[in-house]
């Protein structure tokens, strides 16, 4: 690294990181997709309940779903651990995993089309839902010309190979989160592109609006772009079928309300999308990343104090 505040054990540590990356994809992409994606769940099913996100992913489904049996409850846990493992496997393999190959079923995908034939620039919102690699592989693989945000990899080396392993499905166009984010955002809807947003994690700053009977905050971005440009947002889901294999959704797009009050036009449309992510994940609760802290720290505290209670 030429960043000289980065001191030589770090850049050390991030080149080991790298390696492991690139024997982990090797290994990975010598292997039969359904073969990599049963490897994948059957690692996150041992491993992953023994690691502190466990209780987390725990946490959050009392929260959502405190109706929810004690049984029930521990195989949704084990399923979105499956999920996840089957997901994390299947990042090296994406090119493989396209609506092009066959694995990928694309419902309603005449407005995809609509979209790349028309350019017209929509604001593509989702979540993590099953493998969420699959919405942006689903989009670039229409046609459609799209700005994809993510969070950089602290690790420049690994982010970087991340960036390659998307190149090879068609993600070509990025937008990192942040200021400069935002930019590129602006400027790719200003020349008729499309962007694409996950919308379903906490943010700090952002709107507090209802999830699952709990105020969450949540990123206003997405309503921001849709309400500046005059366009609408488009939400899609992710479904995992059997195996290495796919549903994709696109969903009616929703119109933000444009009462003239940008505030509460804004706080409308982050309901909008709440509402939408609540929906998908009530359909299939163990095809969420249930794994991070979504809600405020008091609504952890409550649920605490409540489970304590209980035991008594």
């Amino acid at each position: 690294m030429s960043d000289p505040k980065i001191s030589r054990q770090q850049d050390v540590i991030w080149r080991l990181e790298a390696l492991g990356f690139d024997i982990f994809t090797t290994l990975f992409r010598l292997l039969p997709v359904d073969w990599a994606s049963a490897m994948g769940g059957a690692v996150l099913r041992a491993l992953g309940p023994l690691s502190g996100a466990h209780k987390v992913a725990d946490r959050n489904l009392r929260l959502a779903f405190p109706d929810m049996s004690e049984a029930e409850r521990k195989r949704v846990l084990v399923a979105q651990w499956d999920g996840f493992g089957r997901a994390f496997a299947e990042f090296s393999l994406m090119d493989r995993i396209l609506p092009s190959t066959g694995r990928v079923e694309v419902v309603n995908v005449e407005r995809l089309h609509q979209i790349a034939s028309e350019r017209l620039p929509v604001v593509f919102i989702s979540g993590h839902l099953s493998n969420w690699e699959v919405m942006p592989a689903a989009i670039v693989d229409s046609g459609v010309t799209c700005q994809m945000t993510y969070r950089a990899a602290n690790n420049p080396y690994v982010d970087d190979r991340i960036k390659k392993s998307r190149f090879r499905y068609g993600v070509r166009l990025f937008a990192p989160k942040g200021g400069d984010g935002a930019r590129e955002l602006l400027e790719a809807m200003g020349r008729g592109e499309s962007v694409a947003l996950m919308n379903d994690q906490k943010f700090n700053g952002g709107v507090a609006a209802p999830f699952f009977g709990h105020m969450a905050h949540t990123a206003p971005g997405p309503t921001r772009l849709a309400l500046r440009f005059g366009t609408v947002l488009q939400p899609m889901s992710v479904q995992r079928t059997k195996g290495a294999r796919f549903k994709v959704v696109v969903h009616d797009p929703i119109t933000v309300p444009r009462t003239g009050d940008r505030t509460a036009d804004i706080e409308s449309g982050v309901r909008l999308i709440n509402r939408f992510m609540e929906d998908r994940i009530r359909e299939r609760p163990e095809e969420w990343f249930w794994v991070h802290k979504r809600w405020p720290g008091e609504v952890y505290a409550d649920l605490a104090e409540r489970v304590a209670k209980s035991a008594l």
